[in-house]
């Protein structure tokens, strides 16, 4: 009896579209739409069905003929991977517009960065002086060309375009006997990701170099400075112990003054990466890689409070659930001292989500 009302219904509303100027084609439009989807996810293949030149054809000549706010109930053929690759390509676009090297009259003002002949010779001087610090570097350039020029453009010029010759700079073990004790050095690291309103916000990362525990999260909307990076610190460790040395790039954000009293008041001994050689610093780099691939790049966030609640989500799964290689199959929690699992057998198990269903482990039954 439902079944017969709701027909009645549908039949009620399609003599009313019908009867409205335009109803014929609205309605055939709507019809040839629906069946030309139905057809295309019904091929029989193993993935997800292609479009054809004849289909992109036919869906974008029906579209013509149907009312805008129709389309999105009509459109059956959208999947949640679709959404994810359209706001990659959004943010990548983003970037592409306000950081291109391609000048347009339709970019925003702004600093447009050191010119090739600048940055020759910053290589050639510091190619030539190798003691020469970035400070002395940006001085020398002043002098003998008249153009004013800040410390951190003479870093990052450095960062991306000089490698010295010297073999011994890639990098000592320093970093592996310094946190051969539990909590005696946890790295930080920055790192900047898109909401789904295309708004960039910054994640500051600490971990425990010796058990690899995820130590916290902090979360700021850009832009940020100094007295940020102290809060989102403090956010990141509160409620747990400090450790003695914590390991930082350099960064200019870990230069600012709140930052040095912040670390000054709490006790802590900050050590700076080796120039030049990712090596020195490659755990929490390779955290914030972990944490793009597997989890940001697969899911949406909104605003700050929506990012901290699905970041602390994946901490839960990091620290208690997910395995590393680099500790010999064990999770961090176990590397801390934590309890072993239950052991489950393969008749008997059953599987855990974590992140919203985003990961599943098995367990113990």
């Amino acid at each position: 009896m439902r079944e017969l009302l709701i027909l009645a219904i549908h039949l009620i509303v399609t003599f009313a579209k019908l009867l409205r100027p335009g109803g014929v084609r609205a309605v055939a439009a709507e019809s040839l739409l629906l069946k030309q989807q139905l057809l295309i996810s019904h091929r029989s293949r193993q993935r997800a069905p292609n479009l054809t030149s004849l289909d992109r054809f036919i869906l974008g000549l029906a579209t013509l003929f149907v009312r805008p706010h129709r389309l999105a109930k009509l459109g059956a053929l959208i999947k949640p991977a679709t959404l994810l690759q359209f706001h990659k390509a959004l943010v990548a676009r983003k970037y592409r517009r306000l950081f291109s090297s391609i000048s347009s009259a339709r970019r925003k003002p702004g600093p447009k960065g050191p010119s090739a002949e600048l940055i020759a010779a910053i290589i050639e001087l510091k190619r030539r002086n190798p003691r020469f610090g970035c400070v002395r570097i940006a001085q020398q350039i002043a002098h003998a060309f008249d153009v004013a020029i800040d410390k951190d453009v003479v870093r990052r010029v450095l960062a991306q375009y000089y490698r010295p010759d010297d073999p011994g700079t890639t990098g000592p073990s320093w970093l592996t006997f310094l946190a051969a004790a539990k909590d005696s050095l946890w790295s930080i690291d920055l790192f900047r990701c898109e909401s789904i309103l295309l708004r960039s916000h910054w994640v500051l990362v600490v971990l425990d170099v010796f058990t690899r525990r995820l130590v916290g999260f902090g979360v700021e909307q850009a832009p940020i400075d100094g007295l940020s990076v102290c809060r989102m610190f403090n956010y990141a460790v509160a409620g747990q112990p400090t450790p003695r040395r914590v390991s930082t790039d350099h960064d200019p954000l870990f230069r600012f003054h709140r930052w040095l009293a912040n670390l000054r008041v709490r006790e802590i001994a900050e050590i700076k990466t080796v120039p030049y050689a990712p090596i020195s610093h490659p755990f929490v780099e390779r955290l914030i890689g972990t944490l793009r691939r597997e989890y940001l790049d697969r899911m949406f966030f909104w605003n700050v409070r929506d990012l901290v609640r699905k970041l602390e989500d994946f901490k839960a799964y990091y620290n208690c659930a997910r395995v590393h290689r680099g500790l010999a199959g064990r999770t961090p929690r176990e590397q801390a001292g934590g309890p072993s699992p239950v052991r489950a057998t393969q008749v008997h198990c059953a599987w855990q989500q974590h992140c919203r269903g985003l990961f599943q482990i098995p367990i113990a039954a």
